[in-house]
């Protein structure tokens, strides 16, 4: 099972959302980090046929996913998408829904069923079957969103935001569940909330204006960034200055000191400091902040 992309490229006019994107994605879960305006969006609206490209192709086991009709049909069975914007139907139930979208894909009533059983209880949502959408919270319409992206058991699962709105039990809940899933499907995730990621993506990907600037295993992108994270302890006074010459990441305090997580090409000489080991939030911060 193998996704491939290859010259992608999306222009607006003069601008660039997309430039010459190439990649390759094979069964795990890969995490797409960036800026707004970065190009995730962009390249996820092309996976999934919503949007054309200005150049390039996208490819699945080696067959053009939009040659023709038939072709461009049978990719969008093997895709489940979770978009951003929470575009749910207020008067439907969640039930209702869920067959909703599942004779859009084309399901059997029968295997509907037994999916959609199956698939409200993975995302916390039994129970709530008879309950409308319109009266969901954020968290659980996100949820919602998940299930139907998981209706038809795709090879390829999209997810924009998934876990926006969420507290943190459920955020861990539905990482779990990704990484649960991912083991035989490609998960691509598009995300600000970078501790999504951390601990269950294969790869990041680093889009910054429509390109790839890197990517690889979570672990070896924060070594290329080893002694460029330090700690200094601080005082109150001092923390205007390190503001102005430093990307800070964390402040923390105890009874005595302020400690301050900075990410520098250079050491901070000027304080007494202790180097850190790198994060996947530290990544971000050096090259998007």
């Amino acid at each position: 099972m193998e996704l491939s992309i290859s010259g992608l490229t999306k222009k607006y006019g003069t601008t660039l959302a997309l430039n010459n994107f190439d990649y390759t994605f094979t069964a795990g879960v890969y995490g797409l980090l960036g800026p707004n305006g970065a190009g995730k969006s962009t390249l996820m609206n092309i996976i999934t046929d919503n949007l054309k490209p200005s150049g390039g192709e996208v490819k699945f086991d080696g067959k053009p996913t939009t040659e023709n009709a038939k072709t461009a049909a049978e990719f969008r069975a093997e895709l489940g998408f979770m978009p951003q914007q929470q575009g749910l139907y207020p008067n439907f139930t969640l039930e209702r829904f869920l067959y909703y979208m599942a004779a859009l894909k084309g399901l059997e009533k029968s295997i509907a069923r037994e999916q959609i059983k199956k698939i409200v209880r993975s995302v916390n949502l039994e129970g709530c079957e008879k309950k409308r959408l319109g009266g969901f919270s954020g968290g659980m319409k996100q949820r919602a969103l998940i299930a139907q992206a998981m209706l038809g058991d795709p090879k390829i699962i999209i997810l924009d935001e998934p876990t926006a709105g969420l507290d943190p039990k459920e955020r861990i809940r539905i990482r779990n569940l990704i990484a649960e899933i991912a083991f035989e499907k490609i998960v691509i995730i598009a995300t600000h909330v970078v501790s999504d990621i951390e601990f269950i993506a294969k790869e990041v990907l680093l889009l910054k204006k429509g390109k790839l600037i890197d990517s690889g295993a979570p672990h070896l992108l924060c070594e290329k960034i080893s002694g460029k994270v330090f700690e200094i302890t601080a005082s109150g006074s001092d923390l205007g200055g390190i503001s102005e010459k430093y990307k800070i990441g964390n402040i923390s305090k105890d009874e005595d000191n302020i400690y301050v997580r900075i990410i520098s090409e250079n050491a901070p000489e000027e304080y007494n400091y202790k180097f850190k080991k790198p994060d996947l939030e530290d990544l971000y911060l050096y090259y998007f902040d």
